[in-house]
């Protein structure tokens, strides 16, 4: 688990040069570069560190809506569209979860998206000496960040909830409606009172109703 800043699989991209001059100028332009890094500040957008080729430089605390993957891209969507929730905590993690590939989300403007997943991004509080104040580990308001390549060009950045994966060999075609509800439960092993093995100090032990 990282803190504030997490590495990042070497993803090439384009940056809309307008977000590098602070939407003074460059509007229209794009620029070559990879993602170095990814940062987590409660309360705001994920923040993407790139490497821009041309220039030899690294830019820091740009949104996901300041990236495109080809230069024709198309169906702009702003940033409150392509990422649904701010961060929940400065501690992240960064995973290419198995299996997944071809998926659709679903957005603000209730439309539809396709594309390819490319990694996951989630918050928890890792250090039990500050006092926790966010929502990251409220299991009804906790949400992973599963970044996107669109068929429009863009990236995305959305929940579990909002996404649809596909799979010609394990999910059918004609799929059934998730009408499934928010977990509220915190599930434990630990805390019944019938079971326990403090009486022993055997390396095979049993408790005492075994």
């Amino acid at each position: 688990m990282a803190f504030l800043v997490h590495d990042l699989p070497t993803t090439p991209v384009f940056v809309r040069k307008e977000f590098l001059y602070d939407h003074q100028k460059g509007h229209g332009e794009l620029t070559p570069g990879y993602w170095i890094s990814v940062k987590s500040i409660r309360s705001r957008a994920l923040y993407f560190e790139t490497l821009l080729t041309d220039y030899g430089a690294l830019y820091d605390k740009l949104p996901i809506s300041a990236f495109v993957w080809k230069e024709d891209y198309t169906d702009e969507l702003p940033l409150d569209h392509l990422q649904l929730w701010d961060c929940f905590d400065y501690h992240l993690t960064v995973i290419r979860k198995p299996i997944l590939s071809r998926c659709k989300f679903f957005a603000k403007n209730k439309k539809l998206y396709s594309g390819d997943y490319l990694f996951t991004i989630d918050n928890c509080h890792a250090d039990n000496n500050l006092t926790n104040c966010c929502v990251s580990e409220l299991d009804q308001e906790h949400k992973s960040f599963n970044v996107i390549k669109l068929d429009n060009g863009q990236f995305a950045i959305q929940p579990n909830n909002r996404v649809l994966f596909q799979d010609a060999s394990l999910i059918p075609s004609d799929l059934g409606v998730p009408d499934f509800k928010v977990c509220t439960q915190n599930y434990q092993v630990e805390n019944g009172d019938k079971w326990s093995v403090g009486h022993t100090d055997d390396w095979q032990y049993k408790a005492k109703e075994e």
